[in-house]
């Protein structure tokens, strides 16, 4: 028993979130790293299934791996001795969280499968060190509802990257993203409601931007990308990639869970043009996408 609790200790204390299963599915340990990286406590989970809604792991086009395709599910149904896999976990507040999930059988003295530990770890590919961080708050650069850069960081961004696209022919990709009937969100749940669902969207899109890239909120419901070393292949799947992995997040708010889509309008760069110009084509291919019914995505086929 002394060794069985040292164990966990050590278990408890990693930094990694690491979490415990028996045959059925059933959590029965749930570390603090798990706690950190979820948002969920002990309490909240221990007992229940890794499939009641709690982490429901989706990979990149938003498909649920807790139906099918989950590495514990692996490890227990097929008896893998190891699966790893970089998927998106759900949040507490609602968001997506991108991890990398590595998970392995458990057997008893005699062999026989009793249960599958699952480690899993923050693979954040747009990280920020503090100090940036507090670079941009004190040049008031961030918004202060999602903690993302705001307009004035954006415009900041894409004069430098149309600068380096007009001397040194670096690739260039602007796209909006526009939450699907947010009014309708505030109507329904209130104004508390919509602010964290914009949060939620926020936390989801730019955990999923690389760190020499951006994500901002340009105002209201509505976001702005800017990517470069990419064409309009590459641009339609991160925009594929973002659209699923909003659809798939959800908030729960007072017993209600509220979910959205967002629809996606974006542009590849075109020779010497302004910001201005490359705005207004990718609002316009937003604004087709909204025509079009929503929850979608528009890109311009080029010059």
């Amino acid at each position: 028993m002394k060794e069985l609790m040292e164990f966990q200790n050590i278990l408890d204390n990693l930094f990694e979130g690491v979490y415990c299963v028996d045959n059925d599915r059933k959590i029965i340990f749930w570390n603090k790293g798990a706690e950190r990286i979820t948002g969920y406590s002990a309490s909240e989970v221990l007992g229940s299934s890794c499939a009641d809604n709690i982490l429901v792991h989706v990979d990149e086009l938003g498909r649920n791996l807790c139906i099918a395709g989950c590495p514990l599910m692996e490890a227990i149904n097929l008896g893998k001795p190891h699966a790893e896999h970089n998927v998106f976990l759900h949040h507490k507040n609602g968001h997506r969280v991108p991890v990398t999930v590595s998970a392995s059988s458990i057997r008893d003295s005699h062999g026989r499968l009793i249960g599958a530990i699952e480690l899993f770890k923050e693979n954040y590919v747009s990280v920020y060190d503090d100090q940036y961080i507090e670079d941009l708050k004190k040049a008031a650069m961030l918004d202060p509802l999602t903690g993302i850069p705001n307009r004035r960081s954006i415009e900041t961004k894409l004069t430098a990257a149309l600068g380096e696209k007009l001397r040194f022919n670096i690739s260039l990709g602007v796209f909006f993203i526009d939450i699907d009937h947010f009014k309708k969100v505030n109507d329904t749940y209130g104004h508390e409601a919509g602010d964290l669902v914009l949060k939620m969207v926020a936390k989801t899109l730019s955990s999923s931007m690389r760190a020499y890239n951006l994500l901002g909120r340009w105002g209201g419901e509505e976001f702005i990308g800017i990517v470069t070393h990419i064409d309009r292949e590459g641009l339609m799947m991160l925009a594929q990639k973002l659209r699923a992995l909003v659809e798939s997040s959800f908030l729960d708010y007072n017993s209600k869970k509220i979910n959205v889509t967002v629809t996606v309008g974006g542009t590849i760069s075109r020779d010497k043009e302004s910001m201005q110009s490359i705005l207004q084509r990718a609002d316009a291919f937003l604004y087709k996408g909204k025509k079009n019914g929503r929850n979608c995505i528009v890109i311009d086929e080029g010059p």
